[in-house]
Formats: structure tokens, C-alpha cells, sequence
């Protein structure tokens, strides 16, 4: 279990080696994740059960996919891919699958099958608040840092000088 001073210590070591600049964009951020974890971060909007979760990461061999609900507001859009992206910079074991979801997601394959072919489980307690916690903690100095994004510049010698001189704010 994490404490949340190391869940934000850790949060924002990543956050820094991905070079996440200002304005926070999910989409790059997602693209960076990727990237570094050499295998595509695929976004999938999806029309999931209302009675169901918001988000599901699924874990492939070959690629991440991160389903979330299509049917809500950009705003909870990122914060569902965001909580998401908790699971796996937590380095938790892609899951939340329940047949219900499954054959949401999956309806030409039984979900007995696709649970034997990924080999996941549901989360616990602790997973979710992980994950939570690290959607929250993003968001949070996403909304510090937006707000002054026209001061960061763009060269990175430059951005570093001005890290170097300036207040620490978020994850820079």
C-alpha cells in the first residue's frame, strides 16, 4: 500500500521522464506513455453499461487498449483515461473484467475465453484508490500548470533554466 505522498512523488517522477509539457493533453500524454513502454496506448471510446465501470485498461501482448465511456463529457473522459493510466503507472495487472463488460465489449466472443486468452482479474480496493489517487493528482497540477502555460517556453535549455529559477510547480 501507498502512502499519498509517495503515490505523488511517484506520479510526478513519471510524469517528468515522459516530458509532459502544458497544456495536459491525454491524448499526448497517452502517446508518450506508449512510447516509453514500447507498445501503442490505444484509446477507445465505447459505449460501455451505464451499470458498469467508466474505464477498463486491457493489456495485450502487443498493445495497451484503454476502453472509456463515450457517452459523457470530454472532462470525465480524461479523468476515466487518467485513472486508467494509474493502473499502469501502478504497474498493476490490466483487469476489471466481469462477463457482463465483457460481452458489452466483446459480443462474438465468450467472455470465459477472453478471460483465459488475457488472464486478468478485478482490481481490489487498494488498485482503485491507487489509480484514483494518481487520475486526481494529474489533474491537479494540470490545472496549476494550464494556467500558466504561456510562461513555459519551448526550447528545453531554456525551460530548464527557467525550472532551475522559478517556483516548482506540479510535476516540472
Amino acid at each position: 500500500m501507498l502512502k499519498d505522498r509517495q503515490l505523488r512523488r511517484r506520479c510526478k517522477r513519471e510524469l517528468r521522464s515522459l516530458d509532459v509539457q502544458p497544456p495536459l493533453n491525454v491524448t499526448v500524454l497517452c502517446r508518450l506513455l506508449g512510447q516509453r513502454r514500447n507498445r501503442p496506448l490505444q484509446l477507445v471510446p465505447y459505449r460501455l453499461p451505464a451499470s458498469g465501470p467508466y474505464g477498463l485498461w486491457v493489456a495485450t501482448d502487443t498493445t495497451d487498449y484503454i476502453f472509456h465511456q463515450q457517452e459523457t463529457s470530454k472532462a470525465h473522459q480524461d479523468h476515466i483515461i487518467l485513472h486508467e493510466i494509474g493502473h499502469i503507472l501502478a504497474d498493476h495487472q490490466s483487469g476489471g473484467l466481469d462477463d457482463a463488460l465483457l460481452g458489452a465489449i466483446t459480443p462474438n466472443i465468450s467472455p470465459d475465453m477472453v478471460k483465459r486468452l488475457l488472464g486478468r482479474t478485478s482490481y481490489d480496493e487498494e488498485h482503485e484508490r491507487e489509480a484514483e489517487m494518481t487520475a486526481t493528482i494529474i489533474l491537479e497540477w494540470a490545472c496549476v500548470l494550464n494556467s500558466s502555460a504561456e510562461l513555459a517556453p519551448r526550447d528545453t535549455a531554456a525551460r530548464r533554466v527557467q525550472s532551475a529559477l522559478t517556483d516548482r510547480r506540479g510535476w516540472l
